[in-house]
């Protein structure tokens, strides 16, 4: 039986209950992160994803994935927005 615990037992309990909890929601937050997989925070709409798309388009012709002509025609489409 616990009544012979004494007051000790029982902040123990109490505070490993609330360590448990915390690290249960901790976990769950962790998770629907990794999960989530949403976009990293600092980036501002759609002109963020328009310098992503000019930096792969760059770095396309600069492999020689892409001749100039098909560079500057696709850069031309980004700057225009479409």
């Amino acid at each position: 039986m616990m009544w012979g615990w004494g007051w000790g037992a029982w902040l123990a309990m109490s505070v490993m209950m609330v360590l448990f909890w915390s690290l249960l929601i901790a976990g769950v937050v962790v998770l629907v992160r990794y999960l989530g997989g949403g976009r990293p925070t600092g980036r501002s709409g759609a002109g963020g994803d328009r310098a992503d798309a000019e930096n792969v388009l760059a770095e396309r012709f600069a492999r020689g994935e892409i001749d100039e002509d098909e560079y500057k025609r696709r850069s031309e489409l980004l700057r225009a927005g479409r």
